[in-house]
Order: structure tokens, then sequence, then C-alpha cells
């Protein structure tokens, strides 16, 4: 990552499209000593309405990466060169509008911006944060909003499936993946996962899966045909090369959802080539068409999304983060595991990301909480609990919940079928 002079403040500034040397750390001075996303250009938002938060870790969505690249619609359209990305926090806050309700400095949060969240502290408006459950962790506060909102919008707003209803959801142990596997259990669905690789089956599986297929060692649409001779209710899509034939595999009345594209760019290099501006061009071109006259003679449908763009709709925020939280209460929904990399590390969490090998969700801690995780950590070796039961992995930056209780629909479904 570049960098500039460093203060103790500061935030990843993205000055033009391009690779990781694009991620520049900017120090952040004077009284305007925070980021701010574009929320507060698009709307009149007062002041008294605002809330600064000092960030404890904000979460990394492949957005984010389809931003550097200079492609995203909305970062675009709305912002422009230079961007701050991030689009999910948790913090604590510093300081608090007078028009701010309940919210008070000290008051540990979560929340969305309309990016600017890749810092160390953040001004955003009251109405998109939300205190933070003591079901979750700050890591795990600042992985869940997106992830969170992208399959609750999918499923209950898109697809609205019945208890007993089959569903296919790729990338079923990634962030997104992991969510909709999740909430689609406790709608009662009967759930197949498709994931990439060996090692991401048992993650899969943990998360409620019924069925999991493992597309580098057997046929994927074989399986899908094996276990839905009928085909589906409704098939989950972000790869981009599959969706036809995730089309092809619904049921009369299915609905095929994309929310991406991420087959369609690099997984290693960062770097946008000329072969690879060559592929999306060719892929713009020969992009697949979905005519209305046959999804109507097939009673299918193909619906997509892009959750940025929803991020004004305050009642759908508060109705799915309220949704989201009562399910962490009951023990229905947890946060697949989570692992902090160092904000300043920037370019290793993109290039991990982008190599498609992550199970889970990766944050980016500022300095005070890397500091404050090492005097957790300090604190736990000098205790002999401690030293005879040492985990295996950081506490501080790795974090997992238990696996969540069964839900009383979807078991009587398993049963049944």
């Amino acid at each position: 990552m570049a960098e500039k002079a460093g203060g103790e403040e500061f935030r990843i500034s993205i000055p033009m499209a391009g690779g990781y040397e694009q991620l520049v750390r900017e120090e952040m001075t004077g009284t305007n000593a925070y980021s701010e996303g574009a929320q507060a250009r698009l709307v009149d938002i007062p002041d008294e309405e605002q809330v600064i938060v000092a960030i404890h870790a904000a979460g990394v969505n492949y957005a984010d990466v389809i931003i550097r690249f200079g492609m995203y619609s909305s970062a675009k359209e709305y912002v422009g060169w230079p961007i701050t990305p991030g689009f999910e926090f948790s913090g604590t806050i510093t300081e608090v509008g007078s028009a701010c309700g309940d919210l008070k400095v000290g008051d540990e949060v979560m929340g969305v911006s309309l990016f600017g969240a890749y810092a160390t502290r953040l001004r955003v408006p009251a109405r998109m944060i939300f205190p933070k459950p003591d079901t979750l962790t700050m890591q795990q506060a600042a992985g869940l909003p997106c992830v969170g909102l992208t399959a609750y919008y999918a499923i209950h707003e898109l697809v609205h499936p019945r208890p007993g209803s089959s569903v296919l959801i790729h990338s079923a142990a990634g962030g997104v993946g992991s969510m909709l596997v999740q909430m689609c259990k406790i709608a009662g669905c009967r759930v197949v996962g498709v994931v990439g690789a060996s090692h991401k089956v048992e993650a899969a599986r943990s998360l409620g899966c019924d069925e999991v297929i493992d597309k580098s060692t057997e046929s994927l649409w074989d399986r899908c045909e094996e276990l839905e001779p009928k085909g589906f209710k409704a098939v989950f899509d972000a790869n981009g090369v599959t969706i036809v034939d995730s089309y092809k595999h619904l049921k009369p009345g299915g609905k095929l959802v994309v929310y991406g594209f991420h087959s369609y760019f690099p997984r290693e290099g960062g770097q946008l080539g000329w072969m690879a501006k060559l592929k999306l061009g060719v892929t713009a071109l020969t992009a697949p068409t979905f005519s209305p006259l046959a999804m109507v003679s097939a009673n299918k449908s193909v619906l997509a999304f892009n959750l940025s763009y929803m991020f004004a709709e305050t009642d759908l925020l508060k109705e799915s983060m309220a949704a989201m939280f009562k399910w962490l209460e009951e023990g229905k929904l947890r946060m697949p595991a989570v692992e902090g990399v160092a904000l300043a590390d920037v370019a290793e969490a993109h290039r991990r990301l982008e190599s498609g090998q992550t199970i889970g969700k990766l944050v980016l801690m500022t300095p005070q909480a890397l500091q404050a995780a090492a005097g957790r950590g300090a604190d736990k070796e000098s205790s002999a609990d401690a030293a005879e039961e040492k985990p295996s992995y950081d506490e501080a930056t790795v974090e997992s919940s238990p696996p969540p209780t069964a839900e009383p629909a979807a078991a009587a479904v398993e049963s049944a079928e």
C-alpha cells in the first residue's frame, strides 16, 4: 500500500482506477479529521442528525475491489475519484448531534455508509447506525451489515420462499452465501449449497446446507439434476458465468436472483490488464439476455439488484437489521468466521478476497482496535488457564459464533423429505 505522511487519524483513498498501489493511506487532520460517505452529498442531512464514530473495524466486500477497478456504478455516479471505499463498520461514538435520539458518546455501534468506512473515524447519519448487540463482537459487527442485508433483500424482498421450497446457493461458504444459507433455513427451505473448493465443504455443511456440491470434484449441473430433477424454486448467483445454467435449473415459478459477476474479474495480480479488459469487453457483448416473452412462457423470473442504491431506504434498513438482531438473539443466525486484517494492510485483504479462497468474512481493523486486541491477548496469556488452553489461532483477529439452533419449521421439512 502506498503511504503519505501518516497521522493518528487516516483513511484509505483510491485516487484512480488500478491495482493495489492505488490503495493510499491518507492522513486526516484538523476539525474535519474524519471520513464521510456519499449519503451526505445526496441528501440534505443536518449536522444535528449525524454522529462521528471511532472505527474499530470495517468490512471488506468484493464490491470494494470493483470500486478499485473503477467499474462500480454507484461509486462512479455518486463520488468519482478520489474515493474511500467501505460500506460497513463497527466502532464507538465520539461525537453526537443534538437530534440523534438515544444515541450518546461512548455507545458501541455498527452500521452502513455509502462508501467511506476504510478509515479510523467516520461521520455518518444516525439513521444508518444501530446499537451493537451483545451477541456480536466488534469484528463480527463490522462484517454483518452488507452480507446480511444482501441476503435478507434477496430472500424476503425478491423471492418470498415458502417452507419446503428447494433453493440453490452458489458460493455457499462465502460472506453473502453463508447468510443466504442460514436465512433460507430459517424460512424453512431445503438448501443445496455450491462451493468451489473441497476445503469449503465442511463450512457450508456447518451453516445448515442439506446438500453441498463441490464443483471442483463433481459435475455441478449433473448433481443438481440428481438432487432436484424438477428444478429449484430459487437460485442465488453472483458468479456471472453460471447464470444461464442457473436459469435452466429453475422449476416453473422459479426465480433466479443475480447480485454480482465475480467470475468475470481476475483472481490474482490485482490489475485489470489488457487481457482482462478484453475479456470484460467480450463478456459485455456476449452476456446472456432473457426474453420477457420466453420468461412468461416458461413461468420463470430473473431478478437483480445492487445493495448500494438501497441505503437510503431507511424503513427497509431498520426492518432488515431488526430481523437479523432477533435471529442472532434466538440463536438461529450466526456469523461465520471473521478474520481481522490491519487497515494498513488493506492490499493484502483485497488480494485474498480476489483469490476466491477465503471462507467467511474479512474485516479491516484500525490501529486502536489492534492495540486493544493485543492488550486482551496479553492478559489472557498471563493467566494459568490461558496458558493451558491456548487456542490455535489469534483470538484478537479470528472469531466465529457457535452453530445456530435448529429452526422448527426447517427441521420439519427435513424430516418430511
